[in-house]
């Protein structure tokens, strides 16, 4: 069976729905990845199109305009963005955009927003990081404060991915500068018309070179209260917590997607390169690399099946779902230089797609809370009774 679709949790619909994701990535997004690249970012027309297919939305309840399937589905397009070496596309941070709403925004802020984002008409983002703050949320200095009925928001982000593109961002800021944790609330920015929103440089990237990561700044923008997300202040870095099992599931996908890529671009390439009158598959080292490289990956999907299982019965804990991140990031790491090196100098030209996959994968360590975070994540729950 084709290993991006031998999952445990996979059914004869997964199987499908992978199928049309398949066939959409091969007419609307291979022929214009190269121009993208160039661009530093993917026409908002792609997003429309992907909206109208129903994958921007499978796992959104269908009175908000989505397919309302569970969310493994979308899992299954995150492995087939991996079947094509991708990572430049940022529909993982649109979908974690899309359940922050759906989980914990208010019935009314859902009527609102889920539709725009669905279909493609809205793209989102999450607008986290400060310059100086890194990983630690609680030390965002962006504040919120009420005047009469708005918030005036000020301050700035950095590394937001589809900064230059985003319609709709859900922005970590402090309502209550003074409560540290307990003062952050997430305020919902529609971007179109807010008078003191700026969007920044797009950022240049050593990968993920189609994805426009930008620094935004906030000038005094106004934003109603309505746009508070759920019914109270001082609750975003729970909900924030609540969604991050969901996001390192899926940073675990997107690793065991481009992994495979990796070692099937390899294994051609080796089985028709020659060097001293045989075929690099040929030689004990290469076997022996790729045998390692193999094993690595089917040990992390047995192991991302467990956690998917785990999710939906709604018992994935926060400390299991850090495993997941920091060891698949770190075998994505291990895995597509062990690969590279097996191309020997074509490796390193941008021509072979192994290049890309090798660049794209670095920040998969650090990005969605850096694996030194996970590990203290992980550490903490070892020692409690």
């Amino acid at each position: 069976m084709d290993s991006f679709l031998d999952h445990a949790w996979m059914t004869p619909d997964h199987r499908a729905h992978a199928d049309a994701v398949r066939r959409f990535l091969a007419e609307e997004y291979q022929p214009n990845r190269a121009r993208w690249t160039e661009a530093g970012v993917v026409d908002r027309a792609f997003w429309r199109k992907a909206g109208e297919q129903g994958i921007l939305g499978a796992s959104i309840p269908e009175d908000h305009g989505g397919l309302g399937l569970p969310r493994t589905f979308d899992l299954v397009t995150f492995l087939e963005q991996g079947r094509i070496g991708d990572s430049g596309w940022g529909i993982s941070v649109h979908n974690i955009v899309l359940h922050y709403v759906a989980s914990i925004a208010t019935p009314d802020q859902q009527a609102r927003w889920l539709p725009r984002l669905v279909s493609g008409e809205w793209i989102g983002a999450i607008a986290m990081t400060e310059p100086g703050t890194g990983s630690d949320l609680q030390a965002v200095r962006t504040t919120a404060l009420k005047n009469g009925n708005e918030y005036v928001l000020s301050g700035s982000k950095t590394f937001i991915t589809n900064g230059q593109n985003a319609d709709f961002i859900l922005v970590v800021a402090k309502t209550d500068p003074a409560a540290g944790g307990r003062g952050i609330s997430l305020i919902a920015l529609e971007t179109d018309g807010a008078e003191g929103f700026r969007r920044g440089r797009k950022l240049d990237k050593m990968g993920m070179r189609r994805q426009d990561t930008s620094e935004l700044f906030f000038d005094d923008v106004r934003v109603p209260r309505s746009n508070l997300v759920g019914d109270a202040e001082g609750r975003g870095f729970a909900q924030l917590m609540t969604q991050l099992p969901w996001e390192r599931l899926i940073l675990a996908y997107l690793a065991l997607g481009a992994s495979r890529c990796a070692l099937r671009h390899t294994l051609a390439h080796v089985r028709q390169r020659k060097a001293f009158g045989q075929r690099l598959m040929d030689m004990q080292n290469t076997r022996f690399k790729l045998a390692e490289v193999a094993t690595e990956i089917e040990v992390l999907a047995a192991f991302a099946d467990k956690l998917t299982a785990e999710f939906q019965a709604g018992t994935l804990t926060p400390e299991r779902a850090a495993m997941a991140k920091m060891w698949s990031t770190e075998m994505q790491g291990r895995t597509v230089d062990t690969c590279l090196q097996l191309h020997g100098g074509y490796g390193y030209m941008n021509e072979y797609p192994i290049a890309e996959l090798y660049a794209d994968a670095r920040v998969q360590r650090i990005y969605g809370g850096a694996n030194e975070i996970m590990r203290e994540i992980v550490a903490r729950s070892l020692d409690r009774d």
